[in-house]
C-alpha cells in the first residue's frame, strides 16, 4: 500500500483524494493545501489529517508519496523538494509549461530511480483503450489523421483572476485544462508532433486567455491532427481516428469525474458500422493505482519519458503559435 499525501485541494485535488477510496493499492492519508485553513470541511469530510503545509508533508514518515495538485508554474519547485526528501511522485497534468522544465524533471526522476506518475487518466478510459489496441495491432492500417474535441462548461465558474484562466498559467485558454489530454492520447498512438498552428478566441467567458482553442498539428510520421477544446459549452467529447484499414470513433455520455458511459464506433472496408458501449469507468483511480503498483514493482507504468517531455513540449509550441499566429516548430 503506498501511503501518500495530496498536495492542493482545489476542485480536482478533491475528486483524485475521493477517486481511491477503498482501493487497495494506494491511500491518502495525509492532505496539504497553501491555505489549510480554507479545508477543514474536508478534513471532517474525509477523516483525513490535514497537514499545516506542503513541507510537513515531506518531512512525515510515514508519507511514502505524493500527489502535486497545484497550479502549473508551482510543478517544477515542489517536484524537486519531493525528490530531495525521498519520494515517490505523482504530477497533475500539465507536468510543467516549458519542455526544458519538464526535461529537468525526467531527467531527475530517471536518475532517482523513481517512475513519475503523471495525471493523464484519458489513456486509462475503456474506449481509449480500446482504440490504442486498434493502433497497435495495425487493424487501423497506416495512420492518416485524428480529430478530437474535449471541452466542458466547468470552468465557467472560474473567477477572472483565478490562475486556471491566467496568461502565466493557462496560455492557450483550455489547453492546459483539456487540450493536453488530447495531445497526450496523440502522442501514446501516433508518436512524436512535428509542427502545429493554434488559435484561440474569447467568446463568452471573461478570461485573459480565451475560452476557445483549436490546434492543426503534423506528426513525424507524415499523418495530420486536429483538437479543439471549448471552456463555454455543455459536455462533449470525441476522439476521431482514421486509417487507409478502419476508422474508429470514441464518445462519452459525460465528463470523466462524473462517470457515465462510453461508446466506441468502427467502421472498416466493408462501410459496416459497429458499436460497442461501456460501462462507467474511474480512469482517475485507475491510473493512480496503475502507478502505485509501478512503484511497488507490481505493474508497468504506460508512461515513457520521451511522452512526459513531448506532450509538454506541444503545449509551448500550442502557447508560441497563439501568440505569432504561425505555423510552430516542436
Amino acid at each position: 500500500m503506498l501511503r501518500t499525501a495530496m498536495i492542493g485541494l482545489g476542485w480536482w485535488g478533491r475528486v483524485m483524494v475521493n477517486s481511491v477510496k477503498g482501493s487497495d493499492d494506494i491511500v491518502i492519508n495525509r492532505l496539504a493545501a497553501r491555505s489549510p485553513e480554507k479545508h477543514r470541511d474536508f478534513e471532517e469530510e474525509t477523516g483525513i489529517k490535514l497537514l499545516n503545509s506542503f513541507e510537513e508533508a515531506l518531512e512525515d514518515p510515514e508519507v511514502d508519496a505524493v500527489v502535486i495538485c497545484t497550479p502549473h508554474s508551482q510543478h517544477e519547485d515542489q517536484f524537486f523538494a519531493a525528490l530531495k526528501a525521498g519520494k515517490q511522485i505523482f504530477c497533475e497534468k500539465p507536468l510543467s509549461l516549458t519542455k526544458e522544465s519538464a526535461k529537468r524533471m525526467v531527467d531527475a526522476a530517471n536518475d532517482a530511480g523513481i517512475i513519475m506518475g503523471l495525471g493523464h487518466e484519458r489513456r486509462f478510459e475503456s474506449t481509449m483503450e480500446e482504440i490504442a489496441n486498434l493502433v497497435k495491432s495495425g487493424q487501423l492500417g497506416t495512420a492518416l489523421h485524428a480529430e478530437s474535441n474535449f471541452s466542458h462548461n466547468i470552468f465557467a465558474a472560474v473567477k477572472e483572476d483565478g490562475w486556471r484562466g491566467s496568461v502565466e498559467e493557462a496560455p492557450a485558454a483550455g489547453m492546459t485544462g483539456m487540450g493536453v489530454h488530447l495531445t497526450d492520447l496523440y502522442i501514446s498512438m501516433f508518436g512524436p508532433i512535428k509542427q502545429l498552428i493554434a488559435q484561440t478566441a474569447q467568446r463568452v467567458l471573461k478570461l485573459p486567455t480565451g475560452d476557445v482553442v483549436n490546434v492543426q498539428m503534423k506528426f513525424e510520421s507524415g499523418a495530420t491532427a486536429f483538437i479543439a477544446a471549448i471552456s463555454a459549452t455543455p459536455y462533449y467529447g470525441r476522439f476521431t481516428v482514421f486509417g487507409d484499414k478502419l476508422w474508429a470513433e470514441a464518445r462519452d455520455d459525460a465528463h470523466p469525474e462524473k462517470g457515465g458511459k462510453t461508446h466506441l464506433v468502427t467502421c472498416g472496408l466493408d462501410g459496416v458500422q459497429h458499436t460497442q458501449t461501456f460501462d462507467p469507468k474511474n480512469a482517475v483511480r485507475a491510473n493512480l493505482e496503475s502507478w502505485a503498483r509501478a512503484v511497488q514493482g507490481k505493474d508497468v507504468y504506460r508512461f515513457t519519458n520521451e511522452q512526459r517531455i513531448q506532450n509538454v513540449a506541444v503545449l509551448e509550441a500550442i502557447s508560441k503559435s497563439v501568440k505569432s499566429g504561425e505555423w510552430e516548430q516542436v
